[in-house]
């Protein structure tokens, strides 16, 4: 019991994001995340293509 009145008293002290900076933490996660899909992407293709360029000689 101790324990779940000392989650109590912490939950109490927490600061709740706005949903304004939800928003925004939000939307910058989504960019970042396609931002690192569309590069490793890239990388893949271009080893993909570089390892069958030279697999063929």
């Amino acid at each position: 019991m101790k324990f779940l009145k000392s989650v109590v008293q912490e939950m109490k002290l927490v600061t709740w994001p706005t949903f304004k900076e939800n928003r925004h933490d939000t939307g910058t996660v989504m960019i970042t995340s396609i931002l690192f899909g569309v590069f490793f992407g890239a990388v893949d293709w271009v080893l993909g293509t570089a390892m069958n360029w030279f697999v063929k000689l």
